[in-house]
């Protein structure tokens, strides 16, 4: 069984970075699509970086302050963040499936979830 585990969250002043990391042991990241999302309190999931499938060009263009990097050789996926804002704060989810060649949106093809990791940003 894949199990994720991210890392890096924490609290952030408005305006600073952060770099999440997912990593997994047993099991190469490679063979799986690699996805993001978020959940603020009180609303639901978000993806990040991701798509709807209709189109190869990301529909979340309001992320272009996230990037995802890609190590194969540490076997990690991660989400670099800059300039965040208040409204970045959530718990942050990485999320894999071996089936998706695509990163979703829909929160409901993606099999497995990490455990999240809390970004806070004060206002």
């Amino acid at each position: 069984q894949l199990r994720l585990v991210e890392s890096g969250g924490g609290l952030v002043q408005p305006g600073g970075s952060l770099r999440l990391s997912c990593t997994a042991s047993g099991y190469n990241l490679d063979h799986y699509t690699i996805g993001w999302f978020r959940q603020a309190p009180g609303k639901e999931r978000e993806g990040i970086l991701c798509s709807t499938g209709d189109s190869a060009v990301d529909v979340d263009a309001a992320k272009s302050r996230f990037t995802l990097i890609k190590d194969s050789a540490k076997n990690t996926r991660y989400l670099q963040m800059r300039d965040l804002e208040p409204e970045d704060t959530a718990v942050y989810y990485c999320v894999a499936d071996f089936y998706l060649n695509y990163r979703s949106c829909d929160a409901n093809e993606w099999y497995y979830w990490g455990q999240g990791t809390q970004v806070t940003v004060p206002s």
